[in-house]
C-alpha cells in the first residue's frame, strides 16, 4: 500500500453517513459473506440427501435398469442409439429437476437473506479495470486474496478433520457393505453421508458467522469517511452553512422591512423607554383586541420609535408593559387576554389625545 493510501485511510475516522451507505448499496457495494452462501447451499444439499435422495435414486435406478435389462431391444438402425440415449437423458433430467430447482432457489435467496432486495446494475457495468491484466494480477496477489486462500485451506482442514472423526467408527464396518443388496446399501450410505454433512454444517456455521462479522467490519471500515467528506456531503444535502446563514439574514431583513412598513399604521408605540418598543394598532369596529404590528429591542426598537415620530404616532412609556408584551405577543397577533386591562388604559389615553373619545 502506498504512503498516500495509508494517509487517506488514517484520515478516514468518521462513520459512514446513511447517504454514503445508500450510494454504495446502489453500486452493489455491500457486506456479503460467501461462507453464509456456501453454508446455506450445503444445508439445502443435506435436506435433499436426507429427504429427496431415496426418491431420486429410485427413479435413476429404474432408468438404468431399463438400459441393462433390455439392452437387447435397442434398435440397431442408424441413429437409434442416439434416440435411446436422448430419451434416457431426458428421464434423468426429469428425475433431477425438483432437486436442481430447489438448489437454484436456495442459491438465489442466499444473498437476499444477508442484504435484502438489491438491484445494482452498476455492479455488472463493463469497466476496463475489470479486464486489465495488471489490476487483475494485483487483485490475485492482494492481501484480501491471500486471506481468502488461507481461509479456504483452513476450511478444508476443518472439513477433513470433521470427516475423519465421523467416518472413523465405520472403518471396520465397510466390509459388510459388499454383500448388501443395493437398496440397503443406498440406505446405509445415505445415513453416513447425512451424518457427515450435518457434522460439517455444525462446524461451518461457526466459520460462516465469523466470516460474516469480519466482512461487515471490513465493509464498515472501507466505507469510513474523512471529516472533509462529511462536511462536503452536508453541504450538498443541507446546503452550505454560510449560504444558509446569509439566506436567514436576508429573510430577517425582509421581515424587518415589512414590519417597519406597518409601523405607520399603528395607533401607539409602547416603550420602556429605550430598549423595547411595541407598536399596537386597534380599530374598535373591526378588531376584538389590539394587534401587534411591530416589535423590537435596542437598535430595532430605536428604529420603530424614529418611524413613529415621523408619522406622529404617540410614544407611551410603560416599562413593565413593554417588556411583558415583547415576551408574550408575536407580530400580527392580538395581545393576550391577561394584558387587556393594561393595554386598554393605554389605548384610552391615546384615543383621548387623538380626539377619538369624547
Amino acid at each position: 500500500m502506498s504512503d498516500n493510501q495509508e494517509q487517506d485511510d488514517a484520515q478516514k475516522t468518521e462513520d459512514p453517513t446513511p447517504k454514503k451507505l445508500e450510494e454504495a448499496r446502489k453500486k452493489g457495494q455491500v457486506a456479503v459473506s460467501k461462507e453464509i452462501n456456501n453454508w446455506l447451499m450445503l444445508f439445502a444439499g443435506t435436506i435433499l440427501v436426507a429427504l429427496m435422495a431415496p426418491f431420486a435414486f429410485t427413479n435413476l435406478l429404474e432408468i438404468l435398469k431399463a438400459f441393462i435389462e433390455r439392452s437387447y431391444a435397442f434398435p440397431s438402425a442408424p441413429g437409434g442409439m442416439g434416440v435411446i440415449l436422448g430419451g434416457g437423458l431426458k428421464q434423468v433430467l426429469m428425475a433431477l429437476a425438483l432437486p436442481l430447482a430447489f438448489l437454484f432457489i436456495v442459491a438465489f435467496l442466499a444473498p437476499f437473506v444477508q442484504v435484502g432486495p438489491l438491484f445494482a446494475p452498476e455492479a455488472i457495468k463493463p469497466e476496463i479495470s475489470k479486464i486489465s491484466p495488471i489490476k487483475g494480477f494485483k487483485r490475485l496477489f492482494s492481501m484480501r486474496s491471500l486471506m481468502e486462500f488461507a481461509k479456504g485451506l483452513l476450511k478444508l482442514a476443518i472439513i477433513g478433520v470433521v470427516g475423519v472423526i465421523i467416518i472413523y467408527p465405520y472403518f471396520d464396518k465397510f466390509e459388510h457393505f459388499i454383500g448388501l443388496p443395493i437398496p440397503l446399501l443406498m440406505g446405509e450410505l445415505k445415513s453416513l453421508v447425512v451424518s457427515l454433512m450435518i457434522g460439517v454444517l455444525i462446524v461451518l456455521v461457526v466459520v460462516a458467522v465469523i466470516d460474516l462479522v469480519y466482512q461487515r467490519h471490513e465493509h464498515a471500515k472501507k466505507m469510513r469517511m474523512t471529516k472533509q467528506e462529511v462536511k462536503d456531503e452536508y453541504k450538498q444535502t443541507e446546503g452550505d452553512p454560510h449560504v444558509k446563514a446569509r439566506l436567514r439574514q436576508l429573510r430577517s431583513e425582509k421581515a424587518r422591512q415589512r414590519m417597519m412598513q406597518a409601523v405607520p399604521s399603528a395607533d401607539v408605540v409602547i416603550t420602556n423607554p429605550t430598549h423595547y418598543s411595541i407598536a399596537l394598532k386597534y380599530d374598535p369596529e373591526t378588531m376584538e383586541a389590539p394587534l401587534c404590528v411591530a416589535k423590537g429591542i435596542d437598535e430595532i426598537a430605536l428604529r420603530i420609535r424614529e418611524v413613529a415620530k415621523q408619522h406622529d404616532i404617540i410614544l407611551y412609556e410603560n416599562r413593565p408593559l413593554a417588556r411583558t408584551l415583547y415576551d408574550t405577543v408575536e407580530i400580527d397577533e392580538t395581545i393576550p387576554v391577561e394584558q387587556y386591562q393594561a393595554v386598554a388604559e393605554v389605548i384610552s389615553f391615546v384615543f383621548k389625545q387623538k380626539g377619538k373619545l369624547h
